[in-house]
């Protein structure tokens, strides 16, 4: 996400001096066999083909309390404290329709279940302010963003005789370190499978029908509009005309060491969601354990933007 803490931890960390971003196109969600821009905003929504127009007023009226909504000022909470009441009583306020809340749970607040509906709002109407806040701020089609480049070969940790991690072998050479940061895959007897993730990449003869000829976009597909058995098969409806598909089902992991003991703080595996918040602060959870201190990411976001538009 273009305002997420991935990127105020790039920004941190100075990594976007040495990293490259472009930003994805578009955003559209899969509903009733057909494809539509996401409508972020009270204004998008008047505009969107996804709904009727009674439908439309409702959600932009939604859509403008989202916008307004501050959590320091009790004026914009509408009598409403989203700690406590659920994102279904808020939704049910305003009157929307199934496939309204199906798109703003999954398509905007990014939710992989719907769970969320019985949980405090608070918690759905921030990932939605996340998402048009981060639309907002590079003036784009959507709100993501992607590096240009990928990673280098990954090094191999060295332990001394009581089992403590001293440094990381690479191309022939070991640096010595006091702890090692690494991913699951470096040290496969220090975790344990929590789950499995299949993808499938498919090479493209044409842009996606129905993307405005998007070279880069994100569909979302809620979960009621796929039946679990057919998921893959209408996704592949979908992205007709393929030269190729190459399917791909890894395993999640998690840590079980003691890194107070071995000195390795190991991350968890890439989990199914596509923005990386949720891995964010998997990385934010390691940092306070290596340090022992809460990260500031307070940083200027206009970085960001520079970076991207330098792009």
């Amino acid at each position: 996400m273009a305002n997420g803490a991935l990127v105020r931890v790039l920004i941190h960390t100075s990594v976007t001096k040495y990293l490259n971003s472009k930003a994805v196109d578009g955003s559209f969600v899969y509903n009733k066999r057909k494809i539509y821009k996401v409508p972020a905003t009270d204004v998008e929504a008047l505009k969107s083909t996804l709904m009727g127009l009674f439908e439309k007023r409702r959600a932009r009226k939604f859509f403008i309390y989202v916008q307004e909504y501050a959590e320091d000022d009790p004026k914009s909470h509408e009598g409403l404290d989203l700690h406590k009441v659920t994102t279904k009583e808020v939704i049910s306020k305003y009157g929307l329709q199934d496939n309204t809340i199906d798109f703003i749970g999954h398509a905007l607040a990014l939710h992989r279940d719907d769970s969320y509906s019985d949980e405090p709002a608070i918690d759905t109407i921030k990932k939605m302010k996340l998402y048009s806040d981060s639309l907002a701020r590079f003036q784009g089609g959507s709100p993501y963003i992607y590096p240009l480049y990928g990673l280098g070969e990954l090094p191999q940790v060295e332990f001394d005789a009581d089992g403590k991690a001293y440094g990381v072998t690479s191309e022939g050479e070991t640096a010595k370190c006091k702890k090692v940061v690494c991913h699951p895959s470096c040290l496969p007897d220090k975790v344990k499978k929590v789950g499995r993730v299949a993808r499938a990449i498919c090479i493209m003869s044409h842009p996606i029908p129905n993307t405005n000829d998007s070279h880069s976009v994100q569909i979302i597909l809620p979960q009621k509009q796929l039946k679990l058995q057919v998921r893959h098969v209408c996704v592949l409806l979908l992205l007709y005309s393929q030269y190729e598909t190459v399917f791909d089902i890894y395993d999640r992991y998690e840590p079980t060491n003691n890194h107070e003991h071995d000195n390795c703080f190991i991350s968890t595996s890439y989990d199914a969601t596509a923005h990386f918040e949720s891995t964010v602060q998997d990385v934010i959870s390691m940092y306070r354990k290596i340090t022992g201190k809460e990260p500031d990411l307070t940083v200027d976001l206009g970085a960001a933007s520079a970076a991207t538009e330098d792009a």
